[in-house]
């Protein structure tokens, strides 16, 4: 498991390559990051608390489907109460979602250089976001107990169908000394002025 790291020989080596690979020539890391796993993962336990309900409701569908009883095979069988088990999925995806978080909290990584902020998402193909100094001047900090937290560039908000909002926060999340990291987020935007 990943831990947090200041430089780049600590990640992976497939993040490694990509991080070399995108850096100018004349740029150099200030700062190189993953976050913590573990915090990571709680991100997605409202997903959870969701999911419980979810799935219970779809076990009980299938079961109300099938009369609530076992199946029983010598007088055919009943389609129907399958038609459920994709929501059983669903659910089981949502349930899993901590586990899913921590995985993508291991393939991903923070970098600070001399002239941006750089988000690498490694997934089937690696997602490669860029902040330059005068898009993170608005700067927001979430510090846990033990000095980690979230240092947020930009926050996205999407409305649904329902008008329901939905909010993302993109930055340098779950990482450890989270103040130390704005301090040196600070320096670069000032020194672009």
């Amino acid at each position: 498991m990943p831990t947090p790291t200041e430089t780049l020989w600590g990640l992976p080596v497939k993040l490694q390559s990509l991080i070399q690979a995108e850096l100018n020539e004349k740029e150099r890391i200030s700062w190189v990051g993953t976050p913590d796993p573990k915090r990571f993962g709680m991100r997605a336990w409202p997903m959870v608390l969701f999911g419980i309900p979810w799935t219970a409701f779809a076990l009980f569908w299938i079961a109300g489907a099938s009369g609530f009883k076992i199946p029983d095979f010598n007088k055919g069988f009943d389609f129907f109460p399958l038609f459920g088990l994709p929501f059983v999925f669903i659910g089981l995806g949502l349930l899993t979602s901590p586990v899913w978080m921590m995985k993508k909290a291991r393939n991903t990584a923070y970098v600070l250089t001399t002239d941006r902020a750089i988000i690498f998402e490694k997934k089937l193909a690696t997602a490669i976001r860029s902040f330059e100094p005068e898009q993170l001047r608005n700067l927001r900090r979430t510090q846990w107990d033990d000095g980690g937290g979230d240092l947020i560039f930009e926050r996205q908000v999407a409305v649904d169908n329902n008008q329901q909002r939905q909010q993302t926060d993109i930055g340098f999340l779950a990482i450890p000394d989270v103040k130390k990291v704005e301090t040196l987020v600070r320096e670069l935007t000032e020194s672009s002025l």
